[in-house]
């Protein structure tokens, strides 16, 4: 069971959101680790993984602890084998670039014969070209390699079949457009590290990846959670991780900056097109993931559902580069102490979901001003900000409190 008391049956669901999705979802567990000391999160009744949720609800399932996790991924510091480099994800896919090019030749004779026999205007007959270009800009070959390392250690697991706890990593049949739940029946032939490849080939970054004939991306094409998968296990609680929220500029605070000393945005459109695409997508899958959330709350009504993700006023996320992993120590540091205060604001309902489970939100660990994740060097703030700070959570944690009663 999940809790050490074995009371209950817990599970948990992470979404994707690249390597920086993988990044706010190493520190929140970190924070939920030290908050939920009675929980083991390598001990869980199941894990339903997507993209780069896939990623570490894989680890977890093999046994390493959020803390690893953070030193492998975040500090790459640890077990040799188990420290990843992030530069596995910006290896070019030289084996598909090399692929298109030999098609190349064909694909412009067929256009000009189409062309010069009439059969095809000029743009149509062209149009075939499009076929050279490479279905992805970066391998994901390497991350699979790293991965089957990492998972075929001594005492851990690359087949799902092996595993003591339920692991589903999802991915997206691309030619069907239908859910692969890599680990259930059907689909757990696969290796462990195979399916997060598949479960987190984003198209146009990662080309997609063939497995028994058929070609897979990233499972969040279908769905943004994936926890009916979990559910339809009858867990009494599952906790749920999302890092991907859309921006509320609106709300923001203004006149800061940000910690690499860059301005806030005060309106999105001033950012240029990546920030505008970068609020269509986060709108877009936030939005299925509200839908789903009332969904799960009508059909499995018996389970508690927990969900956390960051707040949508929180500039430093939104405008951190999801494929960045250069400020990834102060990213995943930022992730800790916010979801550390996320908790701290929402204490009163959590302790309440909680203890229908025999869990408890560790009070002393989530009010210890001193707790940090990576960082080195703790940021001071004056007696009266904290005071502020710590009166915010509280009038917080009160209003949730009278909603929810």
């Amino acid at each position: 069971m999940g809790q050490r008391g074995g009371r209950r049956r817990v599970g948990l669901a992470l979404a994707g959101g690249g390597p920086l999705g993988a990044i706010y979802e190493i520190g929140a567990l970190c924070a939920l680790d030290e908050a939920l000391p009675a929980l083991d999160f390598t001990a869980l009744d199941g894990y339903v993984g997507v993209s780069a949720g896939g990623f570490i609800a894989a680890g977890l399932a093999n046994g390493l602890t959020p803390r690893q996790l953070c030193a492998s991924f975040i500090e790459n510091d640890g077990r040799e084998d188990d420290v990843f480099e992030p530069s596995l994800l910006l290896r070019p896919a030289w084996g598909e670039y090399a692929c298109r090019a030999l098609s190349l030749p064909g694909l412009v004779a067929q256009a000009v014969t189409q062309y010069a026999s009439g059969r095809r205007s000029l743009l149509a007959a062209f149009e075939r070209v499009g076929r050279a270009l490479p279905a992805g800009v970066f391998s994901g070959a390497p991350l699979e390699a790293q991965l089957r390392r990492v998972f075929s250690a001594p005492g851990r697991s690359n087949d799902f079949r092996t595993l003591a706890r339920t692991l589903v990593l999802v991915a997206t049949d691309l030619d069907s457009g239908e859910a692969a739940p890599f680990g259930r029946p059907g689909f757990d032939h696969v290796p462990i590290s195979k399916a997060v490849q598949a479960s987190a080939a984003l198209p146009g970054l990662f080309p997609p990846v063939e497995i028994d004939g058929r070609f897979y991306v990233d499972g969040a094409l279908k769905k943004t959670l994936h926890a009916s998968v979990l559910l339809e296990q009858g867990l009494d609680l599952l906790l749920c991780l999302n890092p991907l929220v859309p921006f509320d500029a609106t709300h923001a605070p203004h006149r800061r900056v940000l910690a690499d000393g860059e301005p806030r945005i005060p309106r999105l459109v001033d950012g240029g097109l990546p920030v505008v695409l970068s609020q269509t997508f986060r709108s877009m899958i936030h939005s299925r993931l509200e839908l789903g959330m009332k969904g799960y709350g009508v059909s499995h009504p018996d389970t508690d559902i927990v969900l956390l993700e960051p707040d949508q006023r929180d500039a430093e996320l939104f405008l951190a580069n999801t494929f960045s992993v250069s400020q990834r120590r102060h990213l995943a540091e930022h992730a800790y102490q916010r979801t550390r205060a996320l908790l701290r604001s929402r204490r009163t309902v959590l302790n309440r979901q909680l203890a229908r489970h025999g869990l408890a939100l560790d009070d002393a660990a989530l009010d210890d001003p001193q707790r940090v994740l990576v960082s080195r060097h703790r940021v001071r703030r004056s007696r009266g900000a904290r005071a502020l700070k710590r009166l915010e959570e509280v009038l917080n944690d009160l209003d949730a409190a009278i909603a929810g009663a």
